[in-house]
């Protein structure tokens, strides 16, 4: 592992990093280690999550103010992260889904931004902090070429039935000097994937989601397939459902599967959602 894994990095420090990769002829996701790396000072329970005590971390790229803009703390207003779980990890999602009205979206390959309107004030996030209106960042400059904020606090005063008074859009930033570009983009877009009351801290549902896009004047994810009943029912027919490439020819990062309307998850503590990761994007991307 040391030869092609092990990392010093300044952001995650050192580390072995673990990634898709293919061994004689398949695709390996993990690594399995001997109970004997565990201290054995006490038993433990099958299933239990020994993460933190193993010292486990995902792998993040650093937000950097040169390219993002000045940070200037944390997620506002109970914002989320757009963390979108894994099936690999999190199969029972799958029996959740069974029977129930689903759509399913592409999975952009760029970063995660928010924008939002709370009490009146206009704010744009990265994945992680939210960001200074000083110029640098390219992401607040974005939604002034849209004129986002005044749309927004137009929208939310005269059109209640629609719009939330404080609203939050999260959606993919795409474009040249993010990831690797793959949807050969001229210039950055920002695709719509959730939007959230933030009075209730609720989820809406895909259609108004889109409605609001319409009015905004906003792009959103693609919407791939939609139905009445799930009917998917392995990890494997999955995996070959997110297949497939962008317009570009770059192979698509995968797929995100949700109810239209915002289902509770028992298993995730939050609204039913999951993403399934294309392994050719992993393997070739």
């Amino acid at each position: 592992m040391r030869s092609s894994c092990y990392r010093n990095d300044d952001f995650m420090g050192e580390g072995f990093r673990l990634k898709s990769q293919r061994f004689r002829g398949q695709i390996s996701q993990g690594l399995i280690l001997p109970l004997s790396i565990l201290p054995q000072d006490r038993e433990y329970e099958l299933g239990e999550d020994v993460t933190e005590l193993l010292g486990v971390r995902k792998w993040e790229i650093e937000d950097k103010v040169t390219s993002s803009g000045t940070a200037i703390g944390e997620l506002p207003h109970g914002i989320p992260k757009t963390d979108e779980m894994r099936v690999q990890s999190f199969p029972e999602l799958i029996d959740e889904f069974a029977g129930k009205p689903y759509y399913i979206s592409t999975k952009m390959d760029g970063t995660s931004v928010t924008m939002y309107q709370m009490d009146g004030n206009f704010g744009v996030c990265g994945r992680n902090f939210e960001y200074a209106d000083d110029g640098k960042c390219a992401f607040w400059e974005y939604a002034k070429m849209l004129g986002l904020p005044e749309k927004l606090k137009a929208a939310t005063e005269g059109k209640e039935e629609l719009f939330p008074k404080n609203l939050a859009l999260q959606g993919e930033f795409c474009g040249g000097g993010i990831q690797k570009n793959r949807l050969k983009l001229k210039h950055p877009e920002w695709y719509v994937f959730t939007a959230i009351d933030l009075s209730t801290h609720r989820r809406l549902s895909l259609d108004r989601m889109l409605k609001i896009c319409d009015e905004l004047g906003l792009q959103h994810v693609p919407i791939e397939e939609q139905g009445e009943a799930f009917p998917y029912g392995s990890v494997e027919e999955l995996l070959e459902r997110a297949r497939g490439k962008y317009p570009s020819g770059m192979y698509k990062e995968g797929i995100v599967i949700r109810p239209p309307e915002p289902v509770y998850s028992p298993t995730l503590s939050a609204p039913l959602s999951m993403k399934v990761l294309n392994n050719d994007y992993l393997l070739k991307g």
